[in-house]
């Protein structure tokens, strides 16, 4: 399944095999802050937080994933020093994240 490619690709911070299982059509949707990135957008969001040693991911786990979606939650330090607890939907299509739409609640 996609879940266990995409956390080792976090784990390793390889970019490149991150980027390797999105679609080209792509799409982001970010409902805290209302708004959309297309693929290009979001690879230069997560290849700057993936070189960045302030960002930690923890408690990440697949709450559910089959054929089509996966849901994942998590907790995120942010290069900025915000940190967030993140629910993403990702939906997918022909062994590829062709979009995920996340929520997310600030943890102080």
């Amino acid at each position: 399944m996609l879940y266990d490619k995409m956390v080792e690709t976090n784990e390793n911070r390889d970019v490149d095999a991150f980027l390797n299982l999105i679609d080209d059509d792509f799409i982001m949707v970010s409902h805290q802050t209302k708004t959309q990135r297309s693929k290009k957008d979001f690879a230069e969001m997560v290849s700057a937080m993936m070189s960045s040693d302030n960002l930690e991911v923890t408690n990440q786990r697949c709450v559910y994933e089959n054929d089509d979606i996966l849901v994942e939650h998590s907790f995120i330090s942010f290069p900025d020093g915000s940190k967030e607890a993140v629910l993403s939907v990702w939906t997918k299509r022909n062994d590829k994240f062709v979009k995920v739409e996340t929520g997310a609640t600030p943890i102080k």
